[in-house]
This record gives C-alpha cells, structure tokens and sequence, in this order.
C-alpha cells in the first residue's frame, strides 16, 4: 500500500507539473497576443504622431532601397550585352591606302585577333554622314578628315586578354589609337561598385536614424505610463513582461513603415515610367527594368520590423531601469 501511494503521488506530482508548465506556456502565448493588440490599438489611437513616425521610416527604408533598385537595373543592363567585343583600330592620317593593305596583312598574323575589316576613309566618311546629324556641315568640308580605320574582333573576350591585345596594338608606328567599345562597359561596372557601395553606406545611415526615431518614440511611450509600468511590478510583474507591449509597439511602427516604403517606391517608380521608356527608346532598346519584387518587398518588411524591435529594445534597455517602484 505504502509503495503503491507513493506511485500515485509521484505520478499525480508529474501530472501537475505538466500542467502548470502547460498553463504557463499558455499564458506567455496569451500576453504576447494581448500586447500585439493593445499595442496596435495604442497606435491606433495616436493616429497623427504614429502615422509621422512610420512616413518618416518609409521614406528612410524608401531612400536607400530605391538605390538598390536602380543600380540592379544598370547591371541587368550591362550584363545584357551579349555582342562580341569589336576594336577600333585608326590609323594615322597621312598613311596611303597601299601601306594601310599591307598593315592588314600583318595585323591577320598576329595572335589574339579573330576577323580584321579594313574601312577606309571615304567608307568611314559616308557611314558618319547617314549616323549622324553633320551631314550638310561635312559636305562643306574639301577634304576628307577621317583617318582609314581598322574594326578588329578579338579571339578572347577576357579583359586581360583584350587590353593586352591593345597595347600591341597601339606600340604599331602606323596606329594613331585604339579605341575599345568594352570601355563603356568596364566604366559602368565601376560607377555601379561605386554606387552599391554609396547605398550601403546610406542605408546604414538611414536604418541608424530609423533606430533613433523609434526609440525616441518608445521612450516617449514609457514615459507616458510611467505610473502603469510601476504599479504593474508592484504586483510582481517581471521585466519581460513589461517590455513585451513596447516590443511590439517597436515591431508596428518598424512593419508599417516598411509598408509606407513599398508605396513610396512604387508611387516613384509609376511617376519616372514615362520619360523612363522614352529614354530606353531613344536608345532602341528592348531592355524591361525590373520593379520591386516580392522577394524584394518580404525582405524590405523584414528589415523594419527587425529595425523597429531592434530600436524598442534599446529603448526599453536603458529607460525600464530608471522606472521603478519606491
């Protein structure tokens, strides 16, 4: 009988056990929903400061995403350049047609070099007359002023390996220059390391003064239910509990702004679509740019909330010490 009892009690001490843990996990699920919600509807009811707040992180998460965008559509751009690599070769104005033909004959044997096309300057004369606007000013001129030009095509799209080729190029006496139509792409490539670089160092700047503006907010929200806070944890309220509503408070204003963000780009993006295609038309291109995606959108919702609890808690940290109860 004794061992028996001391089963039933054991077992009825484990029941117990399990279910006050049960009971406490369900509690902490149901603070953390009634402070979502009490939270929200704290907000809610300063309507006019909570909605400056969250205009003013949409525009700070707006900016630098914004950036982001546009510098993807330059390198979408860029990359799309699927042509193969063509040097222009000129040659000096004084050289004849004869010594030009022997030129190309030397220039076929050396390595590096893939096709050769000669243009001379009265082909290279007339092609300029038909692209460009100068066509009654050039036929003015007596004299041809365009040197005999040389279109080459690399073997090797490397680099390396094309600017190798043209300082061969240019060591040749009868070469007045060389000029590559891979510069501009090479240029561009740095200009975009550049600008990812300088939105990177703006969202950080930016994502700091979010962090500053909603921490001043839940500073200010603490210091309103000063009386709250100390009549809470003069009933045993534990610290975590208290920071729970501020919390989430932090994770609103971070998520909505985030939402204010995706709208503002979107507004942006709407107004620039116009002239945007007009200049991809002037340039006869079929080139689409790319506009916030979903992916985008989930990762800018979850850079503010994170941003907004981040803030809160640096809030909280150093403002619930100073409130306690005498």
């Amino acid at each position: 009988m004794d061992k028996s009892s001391s089963r039933d009690q054991n077992k009825s001490g484990v029941t117990q056990n399990k279910l006050s843990s049960g009971n406490e996990f369900e509690a902490w699920i149901l603070h953390h929903q009634h402070s979502a919600i009490i939270s929200l509807k704290k907000l809610w009811a300063e309507k006019t400061s909570s909605l400056l707040t969250c205009l003013v992180i949409g525009m700070a998460l707006a900016l630098p995403t914004s950036l982001l965008l546009a510098i993807g559509n330059i390198k979408l751009m860029a990359e799309r350049w699927d042509g193969e690599p063509q040097l222009s070769v000129y040659l000096r104005q004084d050289l004849s047609k004869a010594a030009a033909l022997v030129l190309a004959g030397k220039l076929e044997q050396m390595n590096g070099i893939k096709t050769i096309k000669y243009i001379s300057p009265d082909a290279a004369l007339e092609e300029f007359k038909q692209n460009s606007n100068f066509k009654e000013a050039l036929q003015l001129i007596d004299e041809n002023p365009l040197p005999a030009v040389y279109s080459i095509t690399p073997s090797s799209h490397l680099p390396d390996d094309i600017s190798t080729l043209i300082n061969r190029l240019q060591s040749i006496p009868e070469v007045e220059s060389v000029q590559s139509d891979l510069q501009w792409v090479q240029k561009l490539q740095q200009i975009v390391v550049l600008a990812e670089r300088l939105a990177l160092l703006f969202g950080i700047l930016l994502s700091i003064g979010v962090l500053l503006t909603i921490g001043n907010t839940i500073r200010l929200a603490i210091e309103n239910r000063r009386e709250e806070i100390v009549v809470v944890k003069l009933i045993g309220a534990t610290d975590a509990y208290v920071t729970r509503p501020f919390l989430y408070s932090g994770l609103w204003l971070g998520l909505i702004g985030a939402l204010f963000a995706c709208v503002l780009i979107l507004l942006g993006t709407y107004y620039l679509k116009a002239p945007l295609f007009q200049l991809i038309g002037l340039y006869q291109s079929d080139f689409l740019p790319e506009n916030l995606g979903m992916l985008s959108v989930l990762g800018l919702l979850l850079i503010g909330s994170l941003l907004g609890v981040v803030g809160a808690w640096l809030a909280v940290a150093q403002q619930l010490n100073k409130v306690q109860p005498h």
